[in-house]
């Protein structure tokens, strides 16, 4: 099933396309992603050994904008940018068998101009995961290719940026100290430092921070530091199931999981959970909550939504866990996080209330912060309605959590925020019924008719118009592959998650054509 099938001729039945989706689940338990330029530009330099090293060169050149960047706009194209042309710089100096040199210099050459172009200016950038790591360290990577260049100058790096902390990180990891767990999903920033590092280890799957690249630089060549070589069998079976290119996150189990289940039956889809993916799910909780798969520390949003899930398919369990995340008046995504996620908190508020939902005798101890979170997530919203948030680059992602929340737990004090959410996805629909920020796509569309259909506002006639034009517009798009939105070190695509939001929304259109409620 492509990514966008769901909203073709087989709406009418929802149930048995949400059913096949969950059946995929189990069959393909790491989860379903999409390839990432910057992870797979990463492989290319880093394990030119490694099964599909031509399918993932040629992946790179494939992707490359006619305007020689990668990636998305408003800055997003920076990191995929470095990454791509760097590795293309590698292969060329390495003499890389089997390749056309010239096909790969001239994407080089494109790459390195638009690069000199976007430095050489004030850069505007998104605030993805390590990227003031990222960014220096490809772009002291590039600047030893160029001193072999003529015609080339040193990148300089955006304004803010420096190598200082970079060395810092470096300097920690080759003194062999314990590594965070979210530092391991960048390990690779480390260069010569990562090979081997003494106070890294692979998980029981054969990861370093659920990360290919990090995998990879952690190997350090085709021999490598895994005595039981469960590294280099877990990057074989990552680049085999996904043809030479590579996801910037793997595993995203239990991520995945709680995604789908919760935005399945939030919105009523008639669908049965497997009970042993209920037990895995409510498993994954521990005392200090929930990582979204192996490789990766426990994070507030991955342990809120796993929570939502488990409520709303019957199974509540106390969400103890969720209080070491509590930062003051709101919660982070991990103890320690710079900067904030308001889908964080809207996901945590979904959690406790809906926890209180189905246990009532337990509402003294979350009362205060249900209204105290609804008021936090009320006070960020932008002044046209909408919010934004650190882990999505839309904000109808960030907007749809948030309004649903509220309207959920919030009580009449979120009305008037509710209200001008509705307001907001209201006018900003494209004239082809799609929503998007920088074109509609399926998945946005999905998140704007979710705040019209699961809100208080769901019978007036305008969201009911509204939505069935996006119903239009899904129909009319199916089979369209969705583009990467969701933030990691690279924009990227949890393929299940967005497909069960496209699922959600179909189903919620039915249900408003027939004049029924969610």
């Amino acid at each position: 099933m492509s990514p966008g099938s769901v909203a073709a001729g087989e709406m009418a039945n929802t149930s048995s396309v949400a059913g096949e989706l969950i059946a995929s689940l189990m069959l393909r338990p790491w989860g379903q992603v999409s390839p990432s330029v910057y992870e797979t530009g990463r492989m290319v330099t880093l394990a030119p050994w490694l099964t599909g090293h031509r399918e993932r060169i040629d992946y790179l050149t494939g992707t490359q904008r006619q305007d020689g960047a990668w990636g998305a706009p408003d800055g997003y194209g920076l990191v995929p940018t470095l990454s791509a042309t760097e590795a293309l710089l590698s292969a060329l100096a390495r003499g890389d068998l089997g390749v056309d040199r010239e096909c790969l210099a001239q994407a080089a050459e494109r790459g390195l101009r638009v690069l000199a172009t976007w430095l050489g200016e004030r850069l505007e950038l998104p605030d993805t995961p390590a990227i003031e790591h990222i960014v220096p360290s490809l772009v002291a990577l590039i600047n030893r290719h160029v001193e072999d260049l003529a015609g080339h100058a040193p990148l300089p790096l955006p304004e803010g940026m420096s190598h200082d902390t970079l060395h810092l990180v470096r300097s920690w990891i080759s003194s062999g100290a314990e590594i965070p767990e979210k530092l391991l999903h960048a390990l690779e920033i480390a260069g010569d430092e990562a090979g081997g590092a003494r106070g890294v280890r692979p998980t029981a799957i054969g990861t370093i921070g659920a990360s290919p690249a990090a995998t990879a630089a952690w190997l350090g060549g085709p021999e490598g530091h895994d005595a039981d070589g469960r590294a280099r069998d877990h990057l074989e079976a990552v680049v085999r199931r996904h043809g030479g290119p590579v996801p910037v996150g793997l595993p995203i189990t239990v991520f995945e999981r709680g995604w789908v289940l919760s935005w399945l039956t939030r919105a009523g889809v008639p669908v049965e959970a497997p009970p042993e993916m209920v037990a895995d799910l409510r498993a994954a909780i521990g005392p200090d909550g929930t990582a979204a798969g192996p490789g990766l520390p426990a994070d507030a949003d991955t342990t809120s939504v796993a929570l939502y899930a488990l409520a709303l398919l019957g199974a509540p369990y106390e969400p103890d866990s969720l209080w070491r995340f509590r930062s003051g008046t709101h919660f982070s995504t991990w103890p320690g996080e710079q900067g904030v996620s308001v889908s964080v908190n809207a996901h945590v508020l979904d959690a406790f209330g809906e926890y209180v939902a189905r246990r009532p005798a337990a509402a003294p101890r979350y009362v205060e912060t249900i209204s105290g979170l609804a008021a936090w997530i009320a006070d960020r919203q932008q002044p046209d309605g909408s919010w934004t948030d650190r882990w999505h680059a839309s904000p109808y992602y960030a907007t749809v959590a948030c309004a649903l929340a509220l309207d959920a737990f919030g009580g009449d004090a979120s009305a008037g925020s509710v209200r001008a959410a509705v307001e907001w996805v209201l006018g900003t629909q494209r004239p082809d019924g799609s929503w998007g920020r920088w074109e509609g796509t399926a998945e946005e569309t999905a998140y704007g008719m979710q705040t019209l259909l699961l809100t208080r506002s769901r019978m007036d006639p305008r969201c009911v118009l509204a939505a069935d034009e996006g119903q239009a517009y899904l129909t009319r798009s199916a089979g369209t592959e969705h583009p990467p939105l969701w933030h990691d070190k690279d924009l990227y695509v949890p393929l299940a998650v967005t497909r069960a939001a496209v699922i959600a929304a179909a189903h919620l259109a039915e249900r408003a054509r027939d004049g029924a409620a969610p």
